[in-house]
């Protein structure tokens, strides 16, 4: 499945990566966004499909969201979906700025 098609449509993100808490690889990373996988979906890297979650600003464990925008990213296998929740809609801007902690260091485009 292309993920464009998913624009628009109604996932369960399951958070494995709280927000606020640090990346467990990379211990100068923190999640500005709770952040997870949808299970119901194998990314290019045979793992679950990653997840931002905007519109919860405190941690949670699982939610259902609105797929609002795929980041593209060019120099690597994985894109990332972005899951906004109740109706909240974000421009290209402001998820640029939410999700910079970690898309910083990928070239990447964002697709609504």
């Amino acid at each position: 499945m292309e993920l464009i098609q998913l624009l628009g449509t109604t996932v369960e993100v399951i958070i494995d990566r709280q927000i606020n808490t640090k990346h467990p690889k990379h211990k100068d990373i923190i999640y500005e966004c709770n952040y997870g996988y949808i299970t119901s979906l194998i990314a290019k890297d045979n793992e679950y499909q990653d997840a931002y979650v905007l519109g919860v600003n405190y941690p949670i464990s699982k939610i259902k969201g609105k797929v609002i925008a795929i980041i593209n990213r060019l120099d690597d296998i994985e894109d990332k979906l972005v899951v906004s929740v109740n109706d909240l809609d974000y421009s290209i801007e402001e998820i640029e700025k939410i999700v910079n902690f970690q898309e910083k260091y990928f070239k990447h485009v964002i697709i609504k």
